[in-house]
């Protein structure tokens, strides 16, 4: 499966932003997809999954704020992040494991075999 994102940019602190990941490929209602982050000079760090079952996984910094979710129409999965913090300014990366499983380990980026190129979202303060 190919993904990209798509949907950042620069806004204020409180302020809301809706990324989006397409995905070509076949199959996808039975892919995990999450979402990752990678600020400057920091390691990339795991967002929010959700599970081919629609279980929802987020990280504590953003739980209550961002909300993951997909439409297998589509074949497209979604972040929806509001209350945006300047500590949430990253490149945010869209990765899927391989189809039909959920990585033990939702955080450690080798359970993830495909990565799509990020987008950058930036947040004044």
């Amino acid at each position: 499966v190919q993904l990209q994102a798509s949907g950042g940019g620069l806004v204020r602190a409180g302020g809301s932003l809706r990324l989006s990941c397409a995905a070509s490929g076949r199959k996808f209602s039975m892919y995990t997809l999450a979402w990752f982050r990678q600020a400057p000079g920091m390691e990339r760090e795991f967002v929010a999954a959700i599970s081919w079952s629609d279980n929802t996984y987020y990280a504590d910094s953003v739980k209550g704020r961002f909300t993951i979710s997909r439409d297998n129409a589509k074949n497209t999965v979604y972040l929806q992040m509001n209350s945006l913090k300047p500590e949430d300014t990253a490149v945010y990366y869209c990765a899927a494991p391989l189809i039909g499983t959920l990585p033990s380990n939702l955080s450690n980026l080798k359970g993830y075999a495909y990565w799509g190129r990020g987008t950058l979202v930036t947040v004044s303060s």
